[in-house]
């Protein structure tokens, strides 16, 4: 069963402390039972800092332009809950007659219908239910509302759209993009050729080299030239003082 903190410290424009304990009590029970079995298609996000906000997703239903999408939204709880409905928003993007464009949810259940025995559950099938069963009487989206009555097919589509961009495939509808491999930076032509990859300058490096090695083999063959002709100016003189005894 999952667990939910204690609401001790509530957000800024929490209800926490503008509600009776007994009625804190019975929302923290009605909420830890959701979360320990949601409804259908529904999952819920208990919030451990203000159980006077939950945030839940919808699964889009199958044979709606919604299906296949993830629509999440949360459900504020008012300081006289539960003697005022809780007001409902979805925070997924969704084109539908009774959500405004704001995400405010307009349904019968969190208005004139709403009894405070109905509870938190009730609600949130409710709003699946709107899904399948638009109400294009209380339409918020008044464009959205029209087409469903008018042009079907175009209100299918505009809100297949919508769903395909922002209730599938993570934010945007764009998360698995694999990057094509002619993308960034390529490596330069030749980059693995040391010799080209150095330029002229580099290629014409050994000349000097070989010039250097030309000029010290000259100046070796000079000094032993010279040794060799003082070695035989020595045994020359050498012979003729021996004449000369």
């Amino acid at each position: 069963m999952q667990s939910i903190a204690c609401f001790c410290f509530p957000s800024q424009n929490s209800n926490v402390e503008n509600l009776p304990p007994q009625v804190l009590r019975l929302v923290y029970k009605e909420v830890s039972a959701l979360a320990a079995d949601p409804p259908e298609g529904i999952k819920i996000y208990p919030s451990e800092e203000d159980i006077t906000e939950l945030h839940t997703s919808i699964e889009g239903p199958e044979g709606t332009p919604f299906a296949g999408g993830i629509f999440r939204m949360r459900l504020v709880l008012g300081k006289d809950f539960p003697a005022v409905p809780p007001k409902g928003y979805f925070l997924t993007k969704i084109f539908h007659p009774n959500v405004g464009h704001k995400g405010e949810i307009c349904v019968n259940v969190l208005k004139r219908d709403w009894k405070a025995e109905l509870g938190l559950r009730h609600v949130l099938l409710t709003i699946k239910c709107l899904l399948i069963h638009p109400n294009p009487e209380s339409a918020l989206n008044e464009e959205a509302g029209r087409l469903l009555l008018e042009d079907y097919a175009e209100y299918e589509s505009r809100a297949r759209l919508l769903t395909e961009i922002h209730a599938m495939g993570g934010p945007g509808g764009t998360s698995g993009t694999h990057q094509d491999p002619n993308d960034g930076p390529q490596p330069k032509k030749h980059a693995g050729d040391p010799t080209k990859r150095a330029g002229p300058s580099a290629a014409a490096a050994p000349a000097p080299l070989g010039n250097g090695a030309s000029t010290a083999n000259s100046s070796s063959n000079t000094n032993s030239s010279s040794n060799t002709s003082v070695a035989g100016k020595k045994k020359a003189d050498k012979k003729r003082a021996l004449r000369r005894l």
